[in-house]
């Protein structure tokens, strides 16, 4: 069973450029050297690369920090054209309990 997310299956969305792009700036052998540059575990760029998780936010930011990209230009790499991002229903709302302790 292979969900894809709908982010890793927008058109022009290439995570390996990105990926491949971070190991020719940071002058990176493979994909093991850019997970402990990144400080993440090697799956996790795995999963990245075959399109079974996306780059979420937290990705980009710590990238940023890694590569001094700026996350726009992070986001180009990408492929990612969404002009927002979009919230969950569920964030920035009040817990029902916090209401009603008013």
């Amino acid at each position: 069973m292979n969900q894809e997310h709908p982010q890793t299956s927008q058109p022009g969305y290439d995570p390996n450029h990105l990926l491949d792009s971070m190991l020719e700036k940071l002058k990176l052998k493979n994909d093991a050297a850019l997970s402990r540059a990144l400080e993440v575990a090697p799956p996790v760029i795995s999963k990245i690369r075959h399109r079974r998780l996306p780059v979420g936010a937290s990705m980009l930011i710590r990238m940023h920090e890694v590569s001094n990209l700026s996350v726009a230009e992070l986001r180009n790499l990408l492929g990612d054209r969404r002009q927002k991002y979009r919230l969950s229903t569920v964030q920035g709302k009040p817990k029902l309990d916090s209401l009603s302790a008013q």
